[in-house]
């Protein structure tokens, strides 16, 4: 009898590069004072998630991470 290591079958996940949204939508600046957006990228526990997670650009997650420091500090998001 196969132990079950064996007789699972390793599953290799499809990877497609991550793009963007703020690129694709052309976005200049992000403001802080827009909290759907900001909340669109934190965690439940207000985290920002990282890029590899959202898929954005280093410019972007730079301009993003601030404006969420910004807003946080006004109180706009946890």
């Amino acid at each position: 009898m196969a132990s079950p290591r064996t007789r699972r079958k390793r599953r290799r996940k499809i990877l497609r590069k991550k793009v963007c949204r703020l690129c694709e939508n052309r976005v200049r600046h992000i403001d802080f004072k827009d909290v759907d957006l900001l909340r669109r990228y934190q965690t439940e526990g207000g985290k920002i998630l990282p890029r590899r997670i959202t898929g954005n650009c280093f410019q972007h997650q730079k301009m993003l991470a601030s404006a969420i420091k910004r807003a946080r500090v006004l109180a706009l998001v946890p």
